[in-house]
């Protein structure tokens, strides 16, 4: 089958179309033909191993210290089941499903194989196969961070990156939880944040959104590089800081944060949880949470889209088509 690997750290260029075996499921597992996938931040960050502050070493040893240690990236797919194990009882071949690996990658792949009980659910009937492939990162990131902070009915929650692929997935999350929520994106994303539902819009190229005084319950930064100080006075007592993108210095601040006072930081690496597939499956059924999807590239288009998440600026999700003979 046809995959794209990158056998060193760099820029796009390290992204390479090869011939790799075609994987064959093992007695729990299914093999999915794999239609759509995405570049996310987090294909970006290891490629480069450009990771948050104080992180570098720990990344090298999670994922190889001098080349990569999976050749293979992409963390969410969508597409149809074309064989299974003999112990698989949840799906048959033809089935239209869409999954998460996360950490595991291998999405930027022809074939995939996924362990039945694993993050794998059918497909929402609604949902293109690319529309699909562009949930699973964000919205369960988000359900993550929203759980750790006992998010409720009323709470006045602030996202900052609001249009981007955590961002938007956390204003739809939090507007249909039944808080009221202030997005923080630049000029050209203010008409899409409130179409997802934001109650108010920050523009953060004019206006300094820490300038307000303890307005709010809980404070989303999908972006990271904001120190806690600066959000200490939009904090409600009690109110917490959701640190998505975290680094050492935000983890170390998340321990000492309530011997302050009673504000919090909530960081930390994203549990990746079965039950969050079948959940996003059911809003995005729902009509709760749309798909955001900035560009679409071909197959062969991978490094290209690569290149693209690299600037930093995308809206949302980057879906890949992913062709078959």
């Amino acid at each position: 089958m046809k995959a794209f690997v990158y056998r060193r750290y760099g820029g796009p260029d390290v992204v390479e179309l090869a011939d790799v075996p075609k994987p064959v499921p093992r007695d729990n597992e299914v093999l999915v033909r794999i239609l759509a996938t995405t570049v996310t931040s987090g294909d970006w960050r290891l490629r480069t191993l450009h990771v948050p502050a104080g992180l570098g070493l720990v990344a090298r040893l999670a994922f190889g210290i001098t080349r990569p240690r999976r050749p293979i990236l992409g963390t969410e797919l969508a597409g149809v089941v074309e064989a299974v194990g003999s112990k698989v009882t949840r799906f048959r071949p033809g089935d239209e499903v869409f999954g998460f690996p996360g950490g595991a990658m291998g999405c930027h792949a022809q074939y995939r194989t996924m362990p039945e009980d694993g993050r794998i659910a059918r497909k929402p009937a609604n949902l293109s196969f690319e529309e699909a492939a562009s949930l699973p990162f964000g919205a369960s990131t988000s359900l993550h961070y929203l759980r750790k902070a006992g998010l409720e009915p009323g709470d006045k929650v602030l996202v900052i990156g609001a249009s981007g692929c955590v961002g938007s997935a956390t204003v739809q999350l939090a507007r249909h939880i039944g808080a009221e929520v202030t997005g923080v994106t630049s000029t050209r994303n203010l008409a899409l944040v409130r179409s997802l539902g934001a109650h108010h819009v920050i523009d953060y190229t004019t206006d300094d959104f820490t300038a307000g005084g303890g307005a709010f319950d809980i404070v989303v930064d999908t972006v990271g590089g904001t120190p806690f100080s600066r959000f200490k006075p939009v904090l409600k007592e009690r109110g917490r800081v959701l640190a998505v993108a975290a680094g050492v210095p935000e983890m170390l601040a998340s321990l000492w944060a309530p011997l302050a006072g009673s504000r919090r930081i909530i960081a930390g690496p994203a549990a990746e949880r079965v039950e969050d597939i079948p959940e996003i499956a059911a809003l995005a059924e729902a009509g709760a949470l749309q798909p955001v999807i900035d560009r679409r590239y071909a197959f062969t288009q991978i490094p290209e889209a690569h290149a693209y998440v690299e600037t930093g600026r995308k809206r949302g999700s980057v879906v890949v088509s992913v062709e078959h003979p």
